[in-house]
C-alpha cells in the first residue's frame, strides 16, 4: 500500500489534480458543513425563530442546487466541444473564491445578502467540480481511476481539515490570534478559505493537460447545446451509465443531506455548537486514510461491492442518528461517517468514469454532478417536511434511509465493465 501511495505522489499531473481537492475542500468543510450553518443561524439570522432560520438555509441550498441543475450538463458539453475544461474550471473557481471572501463583508442580521453570496459561492464551487471531475481522464489510466479518484478525496479531507482546524482554534481562542472575538474569527475564516482555495488551485492549471476538443475550436453555446442533445441520445448506447446515474441520484441524495444537515440536526437536539464543530474535525481526519483505503479496496475487490458497503453503512448512520442523545454519541457518528463519506464519493466517481467516453467526459460528468447537486435539494426538503409533519427532527433524519435503500436497490442493476475508451 505504501508503494501505491508513493506512486500517486510521483505522478505529477495526478498530484496536481488532487491538490485542487485539497484547496476547494476548505470551502466544503469550513463554509458549507461548518461555520456557515452556525453563523447563519446565530449571526446573520440573529433573533429569528430556529425553524425559520433553518428554512432560510434550506432555500439557499435549494437555489444553488437548482442553478447547477440547469447549467451543469450544458456547461460540460460546451467545454468538451471547445476543449476548454480548464478555462471553465477557472471561471467557476474564481466565482467561488471571490464570493467566499465576500462573506467577510456581510454584516450581522443581513441574512438575505449572506444567503445570496453563499448561493453564488456554492454555484462556483459546484460548477467547478463538473470540470475538475472531467479532468480525471487527463491524469490517470483507466485502470487507476479508483486509486486516483480516492487520492483526490483523501487529500481533500486532510487539506480541508487542516485549515478547518486552524479556523476552529481561531474561534475558540480569538485573543491569541489578535482578534476581537469569535464572530471576527469566523468572518476572517471565510477570507482564509478563499486564499487557500486559490493557492492550491495553481498546480492543476500549471500541470494538468487539457483533453482534446470534441470539435476543434468550437466552444460556442450552440455547439454545447448540440453536444448536450447528442449526450441524451447516447445514454441509450451507454445503458450502464444511465442506470448508475439513477442509483447515484438516490444514494448520493442521502450522503449530501447528512453532510449539509448534520450540524443543524445536532443544534436541534440541543448539542453545543463547539461539540458539533469538533465532530466535523473528526470526520475530516478519519476521512483522509479511509478514502485512500476505499480506493485500494476497490482496485482489489471491484468498485461495486465496496460502494455497496459504504452506502449500507450510511443506512446504519441514519438509524444511529435517530437514537443518539449526547455529544459523545455524535462524535462516534462523525467517526463512522468519516470512514465511508469520501470512499462513497470517490468510488462513485471512478465507477461512473468506467462508463464514460473519455472525449465526452465533460458532458457525462455534467450529468453526474447535476444529479449529485440536485440531490442536495430533495434530501434537506425531505428532512424538513418529515420533521414538520411529525414534529420530530429525529424522524426527519431517519427518513434519509429511504433514499439510501432505493439507491442500493438500483445499484444492483449496474453491471461493472471495462472503462470506456475514447
Amino acid at each position: 500500500m505504501k508503494g501505491r501511495v508513493r506512486a500517486l505522489f510521483r505522478n505529477k499531473p495526478a498530484f496536481a489534480w488532487a491538490l485542487y481537492d485539497w484547496g476547494n475542500s476548505a470551502f466544503a468543510t469550513t463554509v458549507i458543513a461548518g461555520f456557515f450553518p452556525v453563523f447563519f443561524k446565530q449571526y446573520w439570522s440573529a433573533g429569528a425563530d430556529a425553524v425559520e432560520s433553518t428554512a432560510r438555509l434550506g432555500f439557499a441550498n435549494s437555489l444553488s442546487g437548482a442553478v447547477l441543475l440547469l447549467c451543469a450538463p450544458i456547461l460540460g458539453a460546451v467545454a468538451d466541444s471547445g476543449g476548454t475544461r480548464k478555462r471553465f474550471l477557472g471561471v467557476f473557481t474564481a466565482l467561488g473564491i471571490t464570493m467566499s471572501a465576500a462573506l467577510w463583508l456581510v454584516g450581522e442580521g443581513n441574512w438575505t445578502t449572506a444567503a445570496l453570496v453563499y448561493v453564488l459561492a456554492s454555484v462556483g464551487f459546484s460548477g467547478a467540480i463538473v470540470f475538475y471531475d472531467a479532468l480525471i481522464v487527463s491524469v490517470s489510466a483507466p485502470s487507476k481511476y479508483d486509486e486516483v479518484s480516492a487520492f483526490g478525496f483523501s487529500l481533500g479531507y486532510i487539506g480541508g481539515g487542516l485549515l478547518f482546524l486552524l479556523n476552529v482554534a481561531m474561534t475558540l481562542w480569538p485573543e491569541f490570534f489578535g482578534l476581537a472575538g469569535a464572530a471576527e474569527a469566523v468572518r476572517l475564516s471565510f477570507i482564509m478559505v478563499a486564499v487557500w482555495w486559490l493557492v492550491f488551485s495553481i498546480p492543476l492549471f500549471a500541470r494538468v493537460p487539457e483533453p482534446p476538443a470534441l470539435a476543434a475550436a468550437r466552444s460556442s453555446l450552440i455547439a454545447g447545446f448540440r453536444a448536450l442533445l447528442r449526450t441524451f441520445r447516447e445514454f441509450r448506447a451507454h445503458r450502464m451509465a444511465a442506470i448508475f446515474l439513477l442509483a447515484y441520484f438516490f444514494y448520493i441524495d442521502g450522503v449530501h443531506t447528512i453532510i449539509r444537515m448534520a450540524v443543524d440536526y445536532g443544534m436541534a437536539l440541543g448539542l453545543p455548537s463547539e461539540s458539533l464543530i469538533v465532530a466535523l474535525l473528526i470526520t475530516q481526519f478519519v476521512g483522509f486514510p479511509a478514502a485512500l483505503a476505499f480506493g485500494f479496496a476497490a482496485a482489489k475487490l471491484g468498485p461495486k461491492p465496496v460502494l455497496y458497503f459504504g452506502v449500507a453503512v450510511y443506512v446504519g448512520v441514519t438509524v444511529y442518528a435517530y437514537l443518539l442523545s449526547s455529544a459523545l454519541e455524535f462524535y462516534i457518528l462523525a467517526a463512522v461517517v468519516g470512514l465511508v463519506q469520501g470512499g462513497v464519493q470517490a468510488i462513485s466517481r471512478s465507477l461512473y468514469a468506467r462508463f464514460v467516453p473519455a472525449n465526452q467526459s465533460g458532458e457525462f460528468f455534467g450529468f453526474f454532478n447535476m444529479l449529485g447537486r440536485f440531490a442536495a435539494i430533495i434530501g434537506p426538503s425531505l428532512v424538513a417536511v418529515t420533521g414538520l409533519v411529525t414534529g420530530s427532527s429525529r424522524l426527519g433524519i431517519l427518513s434519509v434511509a429511504v433514499l439510501l435503500i432505493v439507491g442500493m436497490v438500483l445499484l444492483g442493476f449496474v453491471k461493472e465493465q471495462a472503462p470506456a475508451n475514447p
